[in-house]
């Protein structure tokens, strides 16, 4: 019979994600077949399984952490914001339908059934599963129609091992309002306790310790230290919290503008690895003064985010840098921004609207959604700052609803592979100083990865060093 066990969260954020991770581990290694599961995630960044579906990444991670390939019955349920008040459903990979809060509060009893046929199905499959809850099971306004806490338990008939994040503060406050707050039925369910992200002498923590147990009648299984690790953020609560603040210490600076419903920003993690690389997110216009790249990113919302950077400046900010010889860059929705002229009759109806001009491009939404992981090599001539990726291989995946054609004076950046035949994709201008990409990953590449050099005032060239991607000064 198929074991499982639960972890919940006193709150979003307190690393239920990565002991998921580890507890999968643990179990592939004792020899047990062990799969993730999520039923409901929400993610402004996601990920691409081999088979081309859309999933948490949270669940793509864990998955290699148990030793087996991501597949979408780990995460049948994957909302992806598109405003404050809406997001996009996708559905076992694929794009249902977009929905606001409170219609898909009510939707959620019908997508019971089919959750619990597809743990089901991985129940039937796998000797472990380690489920992931979502934010906290004490969100007492949702309980009625839970579907990723509790209610999940419930389905499964699982144990839950409560987590809470003692980094924040309140730790006991946490756990104790948690329980508080949960029904008898649902407390029973509550086996244990983990402290996570402790930092300093664990003594210190023993007397708290007793006196939560004595409270709640709960023990705590353990506390685990503050771990550096370096993975990927799913949502928007890393950057709010200042997780990519710049050093500025470092040599080169790339400016990656904070658009409102900035999708995939998991892109910039290898440039922030970078040892002479600072990642500034910017969102006023004098934030991009001073850099040496400038990148409009994913967006969940293209149009609406194209108008909040001309609402806030932003938009003749990018502009001016240009101006200044400074590079421009826009990936997904950001290379979209760049062009001429965007055309939606798909998602917001604005029909036919102005993009910033700077490459010479028309994109058109389409109904269905690109999903898929890609292999590409750079086009052999590239200009300027590209000029030492010509040439190279690199991978990454496509996650989109338009297509982008080039008009005159924009030249092919990549051709990618897809079903063995080669497919254009990308926009450079003669002079490098505007490129875009539909293709997410591509820093990951070693064709893109900047390493050693300086930027100095003056015009600014590229250096290839081995396969690396050296940007220094004139």
């Amino acid at each position: 019979m198929t074991q499982a066990v639960m972890l919940q969260g006193t709150a979003s954020d307190v690393g239920k994600s990565v002991l998921a991770a580890g507890l999968c581990r643990i179990f592939y290694q004792d020899g047990l077949r062990t799969a993730p599961f999520k039923s409901q995630n929400m993610a402004l960044n996601s990920g691409i399984t081999p088979d081309g579906k859309e999933m948490g990444r949270a669940q793509i991670f864990q998955a290699e952490a148990a030793g087996i390939m991501p597949d979408v019955c780990m995460n049948p349920v994957l909302l992806k914001p598109t405003s404050d008040r809406q997001a996009q459903i996708v559905l076992m990979g694929k794009v249902a339908t977009n929905m606001d809060a409170v219609s898909y509060h009510d939707y959620k009893p019908r997508l019971r059934e089919q959750i619990l046929a597809v743990y089901n199905s991985l129940a039937r499959e796998y000797d472990v599963i380690v489920l992931e809850g979502a934010g906290s099971p004490a969100e007492i306004n949702l309980r009625d129609r839970d579907i990723v806490n509790m209610g999940m338990a419930e389905m499964a008939q699982c144990p839950v091992i409560l987590v809470a994040d003692i980094d924040r503060g309140g730790v006991f406050a946490a756990i104790y309002g948690t329980l508080a707050l949960l029904h008898k039925q649902e407390r029973d369910r509550v086996k244990g306790v983990i402290i996570n992200k402790f930092r300093g002498d664990v003594a210190l923590l023993y007397s708290g310790i007793e006196q939560i147990e004595s409270l709640t009648g709960v023990p705590v299984l353990g506390v685990m230290p503050w771990l550096d690790v370096d993975l990927e953020d799913e949502d928007g609560v890393a950057l709010q919290n200042g997780k990519y603040k710049g050093n500025d210490d470092r040599d080169i600076t790339i400016a990656i503008v904070q658009l409102p419903h900035i999708s995939n920003f998991t892109d910039f993690n290898a440039l922030a690895a970078q040892p002479d690389v600072r990642i500034r997110y910017v969102r006023r216009p004098e934030e991009l003064a001073d850099v040496d790249l400038a990148i409009l990113p994913g967006s969940k919302n293209t149009l609406s985010d194209l108008a909040w950077l001309r609402e806030s400046g932003m938009a003749d900010a990018v502009l001016q840098t240009h101006r200044q010889g400074v590079p421009v860059m826009g990936i997904c929705g950001g290379y979209q921004m760049l062009g001429d002229t965007i055309v939606d009759e798909v998602e917001s109806g604005l029909g036919t609207q102005p993009g910033l001009g700077l490459l010479n491009t028309i994109t058109r939404f389409a109904q269905d959604k690109t999903t898929t992981q890609v292999n590409a090599t750079m086009s052999g001539e590239l200009p300027g700052w590209l000029a030492a990726a010509a040439g190279l291989p690199v991978r990454g995946y496509e996650i989109h609803m338009g297509e982008t054609v080039l008009q005159e004076g924009c030249c092919t950046a990549m051709t990618l592979q897809k079903n063995g035949c080669p497919v254009a994709d990308g926009a450079v201008t003669a002079d490098g100083l505007a490129f875009g990409t539909y293709l997410h990953g591509l820093f990951d590449s070693d064709a893109f990865t900047p390493c050693g050099g300086q930027w100095v005032t003056g015009a600014k060239r590229t250096c290839a060093v081995g396969n690396d991607f050296l940007l220094c000064g004139a």
